[in-house]
């Protein structure tokens, strides 16, 4: 289990606006969102999990739960087409969302999200397709695909007490180019369908688990951006 700093815990509170505020939460950590998903969304996979857990548990998705509540997921959950909510940024199709966050807030301006967020938001991955093992990233020097196979999960806990879980796969195939390890975090700790996820992608596996300021974030590629915006600020 690790333990983030003062500096990572305040940050990742904050993220947890992002999404739902994310599970960040409403308490603003992006890394375990407080808000329920919506797991309508066809990823284009319909594989069943057959378990009792009750996925709109609003502690585990605020980032309180048990060691022993928390199980491995197969690469099958986050399958199909999803795209960076980074380009909704820059062209300003997310400025409701920021604007929304800034009236729930006593010191933050829509400024002060839009800011936050970029940082958070940024990378050149603009797309990624997960098929069986095969993780697909699209960006301006085209494509890169690796086989991964599930290397186990990392519960990291944070100085507000609440905490997140991170779901990593290592390569061990396809393209050499292709990240060594992909960390999954979308604020679930059992198998589900995603709806969205923030990826952690790099070489060193240690210090992606202490990366709390970039967090590449990604919706189905079906929705278009208003449809993106508005579940943010459903949550």
């Amino acid at each position: 289990m690790r333990h983030l700093s003062t500096h990572a815990a305040l940050t990742l509170g904050l993220l947890s606006l992002a999404s739902v505020p994310p599970a960040v939460a409403q308490q603003d950590d992006h890394d375990h969102h407080a808000h329920e998903h919506d797991h309508s969304h066809d990823h284009g996979h319909k594989h069943e999990h057959d378990h009792s857990h009750d996925h709109h548990d609003s502690d585990i998705y605020a980032g309180y739960f048990d060691d022993d509540q928390v199980e491995d997921r197969a690469l099958s959950d986050w399958e199909g087409g999803w795209q960076s909510v980074y380009p909704y940024l820059q062209d300003g199709t997310l400025n409701d969302v920021f604007a929304h966050k800034a009236a729930q807030s006593d010191d933050k301006t829509a400024a002060d999200y839009k800011q936050y967020y970029t940082t958070g938001y940024r990378t050149d991955v603009d797309r990624i397709v997960i098929e069986g093992d095969q993780v697909s990233f699209y960006g301006d020097d085209g494509k890169r695909t690796g086989e991964y196979t599930y290397d186990s999960h990392e519960i990291l806990t944070y100085e507000a007490g609440n905490r997140g879980v991170r779901y990593i796969f290592e390569r061990d195939g396809g393209s050499a180019d292709a990240p060594r390890y992909i960390q999954f975090s979308d604020h679930a700790i059992y198998p589900t369908d995603a709806d969205h996820y923030h990826l952690y992608w790099g070489d060193d596996r240690a210090a992606l688990l202490d990366e709390v300021t970039n967090w590449p974030t990604y919706y189905p590629s079906h929705l278009d951006g208003d449809a993106i915006a508005r579940e943010m600020m459903a949550h």
